[in-house]
């Protein structure tokens, strides 16, 4: 049973999207929780800069994650454009 790439190209598209989307932001706060704990470590503090950063960490992803969605609404805008225009 293979995959009809063609027949369910709309749906595969949504589903990579989806999990750009999910990777990115899981992506930057475990990377900035990391950041924080080294740094609690290296200063002796309890917990701060976890904290801070993993705040950082949920901001900076939720700001990508953005501009990721804004890009894809950009592309399928330009595309039902072109599509209108005769434009292939």
């Amino acid at each position: 049973m293979l995959f009809n790439y063609k027949k369910n190209r709309p749906w595969a598209e949504n589903l990579t999207i989806v999990m750009q989307i999910g990777l990115t932001m899981a992506g930057c706060i475990v990377f900035c929780f990391f950041v924080g704990l080294y740094l609690d470590k290296w200063l002796k503090t309890r917990g701060i800069f976890v904290t801070i950063f993993t705040i950082l960490g949920v901001i900076g992803g939720g700001v990508t994650v953005y501009r990721q969605i804004m890009e894809v609404i950009e592309d399928k805008n330009d595309d039902r454009e072109n599509r209108d225009n005769g434009v292939r």
